[in-house]
């Protein structure tokens, strides 16, 4: 659980170094208050001026007493107890940085970020509040963004009000960066760096999106890739975050993801005996016409997994999971201002889909 830390020339240098008992958090904050005359005035320019704290979120814990002064020693009420806000459900959480402030865990395919409302699904809120109880708990549920349900990657949790409120606006700034590994059809020529397309709704299909000229601005960049032989291994980072925006985007340049069945992707599966070779084996002379169980051209009987097929027990299928992932999330840390750098390991069945692709090694380039 760690993070690569490097230090940002913004207006406001953070609150440095902290200490938490219990409720509280405690920081030294040097000469800038100890050698005041009044300290209550120089504490109020040293939280809104240099750490950066939210007016609003200052002004109430001066009215509730939340801001105490002792010796050289600030004390904040920073972390009261909450709770969850929904059931907790008992998986295993993968985290991938967590401190008092803040929680980046990994989301799955297949598994929502929050509910829906219809109450049958368990979503990865879910498995943040029993991963908060586990720890205590006191810790109310709060994502500062969401992936898409068969999307892979960081997701990043605020653990405190300070902390939403700081990341809120930093989602607003464009200050927190997601970047995504996406492997699509087709050789992606080196030219297309940028695609600023608008997005709005699909009249004829409810839940696509589609470039249109009435939508909204939308821009993706590609900063990155690796041709593979019939796909593109692309590196991305969003300008904006609409539904869908980089399914979209691709698809409208005629580079649909592999797996995306909404938006025109080709059907895609890695057989089992391929995954339990040793990764140097696997994808070796590759030929997607002459491999059985890999069909992008479309689902067909051979590869479908389904009754009668006769490869039910060895193909392990996309499922309608489009090849994304977020290989990492950088973002500012809410007390210290310091930039955070998380990185998230390509899931197993993207390393397996490249690998039959290139027929070299599995870990991306």
């Amino acid at each position: 659980m760690t993070a690569e830390k490097q230090p940002l020339s913004l207006p406001g240098a953070g609150g440095g170094s902290w200490t938490r008992r219990g409720e509280w958090l405690e920081a030294m904050p040097g000469r800038v208050i100890t050698a005041a005359a009044d300290p209550a005035p120089a504490i109020d320019r040293w939280l809104l001026d240099t750490v950066g704290m939210p007016a609003k979120l200052h002004a109430r814990l001066r009215r509730e007493g939340g801001i105490r002064w002792k010796g050289d020693r600030l004390r904040l009420a920073l972390f009261p107890y909450r709770e969850a806000g929904l059931e907790p459900v008992w998986q295993e959480a993968v985290v991938l940085f967590e401190d008092d402030f803040c929680l980046v865990v990994h989301k799955p395919a297949g598994m929502a970020v929050h509910p829906d409302g219809s109450g049958t699904e368990v979503t990865l809120d879910h498995v943040v509040a029993a991963h908060y109880a586990a720890s205590g708990g006191g810790v109310a549920v709060r994502h500062i963004h969401r992936l898409d349900k068969d999307t892979t990657g960081p997701v990043l949790y605020a653990k405190n009000e300070y902390a939403q409120l700081a990341l809120d606006e930093d989602m607003r700034a464009k200050a927190v960066s997601r970047l995504y590994a996406a492997i699509v059809q087709g050789i992606v020529p080196p030219g297309l760096k940028v695609i600023d397309a608008p997005i709005g709704r699909d009249r004829h299909h409810a839940a696509r999106r589609r470039v249109s000229p009435g939508g909204q601005e939308a821009v993706t960049r590609i900063i990155g890739r690796e041709a593979l032989r019939g796909g593109t291994v692309l590196k991305v980072q969003l300008e904006t975050g609409r539904t869908h925006q980089i399914r979209v985007h691709l698809s409208h340049m005629g580079h649909p993801l592999y797996g995306d069945g909404l938006y025109g992707g080709p059907f895609w599966t890695a057989g089992q005996a391929g995954a339990s070779r040793g990764r140097e084996d696997i994808g070796s002379g590759f030929d997607a016409a002459d491999t059985p169980g890999f069909r992008p051209e479309g689902l067909g009987p051979a590869a479908s997994g389904l009754p009668g097929s006769g490869r039910a027990s060895n193909v392990i299928r996309s499922g309608g999971r489009q090849a994304l992932h977020g290989e990492s999330l950088a973002f500012r840390h809410p007390w210290t201002r310091e930039k955070l750098e998380v990185a998230d390991p390509w899931p197993e069945d993207m390393l397996r889909l490249r690998a039959l692709l290139c027929g070299g090694p599995q870990t991306p380039a």
